[in-house]
């Protein structure tokens, strides 16, 4: 089967457009019996008339109708092709899936949207926010380029970069004794209500693992679904609670009623990273996309007292 050409496809969509033989030419930058010959080359390949000469210009037939509607689809799709494929060397262009857990989202995606798009016009982002074990099937799967979760994190064909240290704060109502307590240590915890999120978080799991903490009956009845949940409580005086570093330096609101305090000896509660699947195509622009948060939050971090 012998089939039409762009060009022969792209005459016939220029001539039902322009109306004339003449105009049509002009705009695909070819002379008027070049075109002329492209739609007799097509109307020999299918058979049928596609145009109608008049003496005022040309009309296309019923057929050409058809054929030109089909020829405008298969040229964007062409045009499509080329663009994909052009761009998909260059670093940061076309659609780029990132992700991140609930606890970095809020304070890493924002300001990395806002900047990426500015700097590379070409990238469209789009954003996924979920927890650890589901963004890494997301990554394994291919629907996702990148995420930033918790480190430290093993997941069979995935890679990980750490980005820096996220230190845990002390937040307290601003009436409670450990809001003004000089040399705060994690055994200071030993008798209050420490307020988590609930399970399934990993930043629960790593405030219980670093400050040593225990659940117990108090801990186990209440429980937030997120960190602004979390802030909410402790300024309610239900408890004391951790709060990342990243979020009390990026945007987390804390309201009067809360104190925010370091530790002594800085608790690391956990790790930032990036992870994406070993072997992807995207892994340099993820490693990239690190190092663009990392220098991008550096300065931001802040002493509280």
């Amino acid at each position: 089967m012998i089939l039409p050409t762009l060009r022969q496809l792209q005459f016939l969509v220029a001539l039902g457009e322009a109306g004339s033989f003449s105009r049509a030419a002009e705009a695909c930058h070819v002379t008027q019996p070049t075109l002329s010959a492209g739609i007799k080359e097509l109307e020999d390949l299918f058979g049928v008339s596609l145009a109608e000469r008049e003496s005022r210009g040309a009309t296309l037939t019923h057929a050409g109708e058809i054929a030109a509607a089909r020829a405008s689809a298969l040229l964007g799709d062409a045009h499509a092709l080329v663009q994909s494929v052009t761009t998909a060397g260059a670093v940061f262009s076309g659609p780029f899936h990132l992700g991140a857990i609930p606890t970095i989202a809020p304070f890493v995606l924002p300001q990395t949207v806002s900047l990426l798009t500015k700097k590379y016009p070409d990238l469209k982002l789009y954003l996924t926010e979920d927890r650890t074990s589901r963004l890494v099937d997301q990554l394994r799967a291919r629907t996702l380029d990148a995420a930033f979760i918790a480190l430290p994190w093993e997941a069979p064909g995935i890679e990980t970069m750490t980005l820096f240290d996220d230190e845990f704060l002390l937040a307290a109502p601003t009436g409670h004794p450990l809001a003004r307590k000089n040399g705060l240590s994690p055994d200071d915890l030993e008798n209050e209500d420490v307020l988590l999120l609930e399970d399934g978080h990993c930043l629960r799991e790593h405030a219980l693992s670093v400050c040593r903490l225990k659940t117990g009956s108090g801990r186990e009845q209440v429980a937030a679904t997120s960190l602004g949940t979390l802030v909410n409580m402790v300024a309610g005086g239900l408890g004391v609670s951790l709060i990342p570093r990243l979020a009390a330096d990026n945007g987390l609101a804390l309201g009067p009623d809360v104190a925010i305090r370091s530790f002594v000896t800085p608790i690391v509660g956990r790790q930032v990273g990036i992870a994406w699947k070993a072997g992807s195509p995207r892994a340099a622009e993820a490693r990239q996309l690190g190092e663009f948060v990392r220098d991008q939050l550096k300065p931001r971090t802040a002493l509280h007292t």
